[in-house]
């Protein structure tokens, strides 16, 4: 849930990037840091094991102007995708706002993401949330693999195996590239905002 500060006039939106170990979380993060300006984001929290991979979380801090007179921050996170980190990832699930989930285009993954977006259910179900009532976005990472050697999975073959009945909005992306991760932030971005807005700030009182 978002975080309002009345004080302040500030609300605090939570996004989270879900999905299977190394399809690209964490990178997704490191591309939009390095990209913006200091004046819009804040300081971002990365803990790496010596395998170079996310221990816990990412936290990114971004303004995005003010909606009812009230500034928006939005604040990124990515999960570890290992196994034994599923106590984590439900964790920081905890008051999410918007979630994408970051797919891995490489064929040998292919049993990985399905795995890892049921278990992104099975976590919000136990928070008492479900992915419809959360903005979700997916993003299929590393297409730019797809010409070369490396088998890689179908935009139809991660359609049916993540979309399918679902009809979610997806983007192509190459993280390590920056292809296709503002796409996917500006679209994740909209989708919460005017989730909470309506949800906290343009909601009239009862009575």
């Amino acid at each position: 849930m978002a975080l309002i500060d009345l004080s302040k006039k500030e609300v605090h939106c939570k996004i989270v990037y879900y999905g299977p170990g190394r399809c690209g979380k964490t990178t997704n993060l490191i591309y939009i840091y390095n990209a913006m300006s200091e004046k819009t984001r804040g300081k971002m929290l990365t803990i790496e094991t010596k395998g170079d991979r996310t221990l816990f979380f990412d936290l990114l801090p971004i303004k995005l102007g003010k909606v009812a007179g009230f500034d928006i921050r939005i604040q990124l996170y990515t999960v570890p995708g290992q196994s034994i980190y599923e106590a984590t990832r439900k964790l920081v699930l905890k008051g999410v706002d918007g979630i994408v989930f970051v797919a891995d285009s490489l064929k040998i993954r292919q049993r990985k993401n399905i795995d890892s977006l049921l278990e992104l259910t099975q976590n919000l179900k136990e928070l008492n949330r479900t992915p419809s009532e959360i903005p979700l976005v997916l993003q299929y990472n590393k297409r730019d693999l797809v010409t070369s050697p490396i088998p890689t999975l179908s935009i139809e073959e991660l359609e049916r195996d993540l979309n399918n009945g679902r009809r979610l909005p997806f983007f192509e992306a190459a993280a390590i590239k920056g292809i296709g991760v503002f796409e996917t932030l500006k679209e994740i971005s909209k989708q919460t905002v005017r989730h909470v807005a309506n949800k906290h700030l343009f909601t009239k009182p009862s009575g």
